[in-house]
């Protein structure tokens, strides 16, 4: 018998999932099938991965990467953590619970270097096309080499598309854009928030990027923010200096005029308007269409795709768990392929489908959101030996998070929490959020004055 053979799209979070897992069985004496892991990057680590470019990269391709400098976690460290691969066992130490992107990459990169799996992931290599030819049972993917500039195509018995969704923007038009006399760019084009010190800047959208942005802008000095919903408005306590109005209406020169009939003269517009689930390579009988929601249709389990469940999606949900959740996603797939969880005929995948769609649309708030993606998670977790996560304690810090911002959305990084692995409380950082400038992991780890939080 032919040895099976796995694409994995992306080495981000949830393509490393996925090579964790099955290696983690390969190690427990599983035969696992031969794994490719392809990354368009010149680094693993997906999104966490920064770069100063936008648009293109040197090889013409769109540039995956939102990561913008400043960027520090806006979730406890606490709620993300691999069940098997603690922050602790990483650092040697305990670290505070909001750390900024470079410790949270290092972490990530941790856990695959010490798994021994970069062999399975071949950078700079951009998937183009994946088709799928029913007689044969095999999927064809075909991928250019960007730095020998070559294109070449293999079959595969099974696909995981983990590329991720947050990488190609939702750019909306608004009447008098065009003729803006200020800086326009989306969140996905954001890299600095320096860029707008002294600035008039609107903030158009009312979820996380829009939030982080609009606070990265404030704390670097910007003059003023303005944040523009379409639906509902966040309704943080803001400091004096940033306010919410209703959804653009047009723009005249600098002048955006709001639905309300507010005016206010603006240097730069931030489009943070999300992203598209957009995978332009996968065939259309493949292909997910979704707008980013917590179960997004057509994906059994929020995995496997219901018209052919030899291609799987993995973090494709809009998150509250990510690492971890990514994880679950990763270890029921490889339980699946290994013939230790048998799936459903398809009549019951489509009913189990439609049973959780209709608990998303249920969902009425942020409590609830977690209440849901917790069970989710459970669900995934219960059949596997994926190592014990406490989904209950996460979820009950998810919602002491919520909590936080609430009370105040500049200080909630200055909280601590407690590792559902080890027990330990995390130290306060020894510098407010709000004066760290210094987002290296030099400066978060080695500066001397941190103090155990008091619980």
């Amino acid at each position: 018998m032919t040895e099976q053979r796995i694409a994995i799209i992306g080495a981000g979070p949830s393509g490393l999932a996925v090579l964790r897992a099955f290696e983690s069985a390969r190690r427990k004496g599983a035969t696992i099938p031969e794994m490719v892991c392809y990354e368009r990057q010149p680094d693993y680590g997906g999104l966490w991965n920064y770069t100063w470019r936008t648009g293109t990269d040197q090889y013409g391709e769109p540039v995956h990467g939102s990561m913008y400098r400043y960027l520090w976690s806006n979730g406890p460290k606490e709620c993300l953590e691999f069940a098997d691969y603690g922050f602790e066992e990483h650092f040697g130490r305990p670290i505070p619970s909001y750390p900024p992107r470079a410790v949270l990459h290092d972490y990530i990169k941790g856990r695959i270097e010490k798994s021994a799996i970069t062999h399975y992931i071949k950078l700079n290599h951009s998937v183009k096309w994946v088709s799928y030819d029913e007689k044969a049972g095999k999927f064809t993917v075909t991928v250019k080499d960007l730095a020998a500039d070559t294109v070449t195509s293999e079959e595969f018995d099974y696909v995981f598309v983990a590329c991720g969704h947050f990488s190609v923007p939702n750019i909306p038009e608004f009447p008098g854009l065009a003729g803006f006399l200020g800086r326009t760019l989306h969140a996905h084009d954001f890299r600095s928030a320096d860029e707008f010190a002294g600035k008039d800047v609107l903030c158009i959208g009312s979820s996380y990027s829009s939030e982080d942005i609009g606070i990265q802008c404030y704390k670097y000095g910007a003059k003023a923010v303005t944040f523009s919903h379409r639906t509902r408005p966040m309704g943080f306590k803001w400091p004096e200096t940033l306010s919410e109005v209703p959804l653009l209406e047009k723009v005249e020169g600098r002048t955006c005029t709001f639905k309300d009939g507010t005016k206010k003269d603006m240097d730069a517009i931030i489009l943070c308007t999300g992203y598209l689930n957009h995978f332009p390579f996968m065939e259309d009988t493949l292909r997910l269409k979704s707008r980013n929601r917590l179960y997004p249709p057509s994906i059994y389990k929020g995995i496997f795709w219901w018209g052919n469940p030899k291609c799987m999606y993995i973090g494709m949900q809009d998150q509250y768990y990510t690492f971890n959740m990514f994880d679950a996603q990763a270890w029921y797939a490889r339980d699946v392929m290994l013939g230790r969880i048998k799936l459903p005929p398809y009549a019951e995948m489509a009913a189990d489908i439609q049973k959780w769609i209709k608990l998303e649309e249920a969902v009425e708030d942020p409590f609830q959101a977690i209440d849901f993606q917790t069970e989710d998670t459970r669900d995934l977790l219960v059949a596997t030996d994926y190592p014990r996560l406490d989904v209950d304690e996460v979820a009950r810090m998810f919602k002491e998070w919520e909590h936080h911002k609430m009370e105040n959305i500049l200080t909630y990084r200055d909280h601590a929490f407690k590792s559902t692995l080890t027990g330990t409380l995390a130290p306060v950082h020894h510098t407010p959020w709000m004066k760290a400038l210094d987002d290296s992991m030099e400066a978060f780890l080695n500066q001397p004055g941190t103090q155990a939080a008091a619980e």
